[in-house]
């Protein structure tokens, strides 16, 4: 089979989505004629954070780019493609129903966008399949759906590359460490997590990531905790080395979050995990760490300390063995073959 994945920010940076499209496109390609298409390499990429104005019709400089490079990408395709896979949404979603049903092609599209209007645009769309990374979210979608197939098929992990094994990358930061990876955005509620670190009476904050937010969470990170924080941005072929090197991994975004694959990878290295109390991450962390109301600054303080207090032997790394990437591609060769 011919499977396009059209993925404008692929290769420039490493949410979620651009590592599932690495991971799915590389590990299918032993079986199908697999292409990703993206704008890596441009010089005027926008950020990919919302405008007050204009976002929700798409009409925003992002909205808009991923607009043209849609356009561009479709007349660059094969005809005979059987499979298409918008990951931007939008304008993309849009032109990629439009171009399959001209073309005789299937559209799947997965719930990277999570819980909100971005995925009900998508479902608006009317692809062939929706894939849901959560139970949660699946119900949710089957009541958007109107009758489209809705399945279930959540991200995975790399057991072999994220492991406990790995050598600690040195942070030069006091001990323990407090490890948070996420997109500097304000829906990650970043700002939060620095307010508890700086109550503990101990340890380090490490922030991995970039986005529009980077500027004001470094300045408030050093403000608030000093030679006790560092923010860096690095690739994501050395983040195990980062895991190995901290005690614990928090990151409390909203309960519209989609899924998180960077607990599985945590929890994969052996790491506890405290995240936000919501059914989403329910299903993601199970017994593999301690689930907050991040909101609330002085219980997410002491389940910190709880956390770090704790020893918990080999469950992390039990819970990340759920979501082998071996199963989800799996999953998802058999749902392509299903299309046919």
């Amino acid at each position: 089979m011919k499977i396009v994945f059209l993925s404008y920010y692929s290769g420039e940076v490493n949410r979620g989505v651009e590592v599932f499209v690495a991971e799915l496109s590389r590990r299918l390609s032993d079986r199908h004629e697999v292409k990703v298409i993206s704008a890596a390499h441009q010089t005027d990429l926008p950020e990919f954070s919302k405008y007050r104005f204009g976002w929700r019709f798409y009409l925003d400089p992002a909205g808009l780019a991923v607009k043209r490079f849609t356009q561009k990408a479709l007349l660059s395709l094969d005809p005979k493609t059987d499979i298409l896979v918008p990951t931007n949404g939008g304008w993309q979603s849009f032109l990629s129903r439009l171009w399959a049903w001209r073309h005789g092609a299937r559209v799947v599209i997965s719930g990277h966008a999570g819980i909100g209007w971005d995925d009900r645009i998508n479902l608006l769309t009317r692809p062939d399949v929706f894939v849901a990374l959560t139970q949660k979210q699946k119900t949710w979608a089957e009541k958007w759906s109107f009758g489209l197939r809705v399945e279930k098929i959540p991200d995975g992990v790399d057991l072999k590359e994220f492991r406990s094994q790995v050598k600690p990358v040195e942070t030069g930061l006091p001990k323990p460490l407090i490890l948070c990876v996420a997109a500097l955005e304000k829906d990650k509620r970043i700002d939060l997590t620095i307010e508890a670190v700086s109550r503990l009476n101990r340890g380090s904050l490490l922030v991995l990531g970039s986005g529009s937010e980077k500027d004001r969470l470094e300045k408030l990170g050093l403000e608030r905790l000093g030679g006790r924080f560092r923010l860096l941005s690095v690739p994501h072929r050395k983040m195990p080395g980062f895991y190995a090197a901290a005690d614990v991994f928090t990151m409390a975004p909203v309960e519209t979050e989609s899924f998180g694959m960077v607990y599985l990878e945590a929890m994969a290295c052996g790491l506890p995990v405290v995240a936000t109390n919501d059914p989403v991450r329910q299903e993601i962390v199970g017994e593999a760490g301690t689930l907050v109301d991040p909101k609330d600054v002085d219980q997410y303080v002491k389940t910190l300390e709880t956390v770090l207090g704790k020893k918990w032997n080999n469950e992390p790394r039990k819970q990340a063995e759920k979501f082998s990437w071996d199963e989800t591609v799996k999953k998802y060769d058999e749902l392509f073959r299903s299309l046919k």
